[in-house]
């Protein structure tokens, strides 16, 4: 199956000065492959970048990016060993402090003992049944922010539709390194 994004990268292979696609429509790019600028580590993951992908496989922590958001999109691509523990937060209010009890938790974690919360889920806000198991692929994660509403899905199917919470309305973004390996690439922002 070819991607429309590969399909579009190829047809403008030809143009030198091509923008960088996560540009277009509004689009920020957070991570593009090439360097860390704008993030922190927290914690003590193994960070390690190559061939436009981050990745550790040792460690616990976070990469936190610069900003904080409250209404946005953001998109990236995560993969997974069968034993990782990964996922993205959001609208965490202090830098050093990513956590799903000050934000929220959009989790990938295929081997969790309580699968309620695991890969689909927001951590504590909304469950997944059945969970979906995506280790051992390359994952587009879509997350939605709008006001109350959180919106979370995978490959383009929803695991959890404009679930209603207010704990925070406007925080960091962080990527989680929970244990195993984990990869992110592709990882971009809009604001709404």
């Amino acid at each position: 199956m070819i991607h429309r994004r590969t399909f579009i990268a190829t047809g403008l292979a030809g143009l030198a000065a091509a923008p960088a696609l996560a540009q277009t429509a509004g689009w920020t790019t957070l991570f593009d492959g090439k360097s860390l600028d704008g993030w922190t580590k927290v914690g003590d993951p193994n960070v390690t970048l190559a061939d436009g992908i981050v990745q550790a496989d040792k460690g616990n922590g976070h990469l936190v990016w610069k900003d904080q958001y409250a209404d946005f999109e953001l998109r990236a691509e995560i993969y997974i060993a069968a034993d990782a523990n990964s996922g993205i937060f959001v609208r965490f209010p202090e830098k050093e402090k990513p956590n799903s009890k000050t934000g929220y938790e959009f989790n990938v974690f295929d081997a969790r003992p309580d699968p309620t919360y695991g890969t689909g889920a927001i951590v504590d806000v909304a469950k997944v049944d059945p969970m979906p198991k995506v280790a051992g692929n390359w994952t587009v994660m879509e997350i939605t922010c709008k006001g109350s509403e959180l919106t979370f899905k995978l490959n383009g199917k929803t695991t959890a539709d404009k679930v209603k919470d207010t704990k925070n309305a406007k925080g960091y973004v962080s990527l989680q390194f929970g244990g195993g390996l984990v990869r992110f690439r592709k990882v971009e922002i809009r604001a709404l």
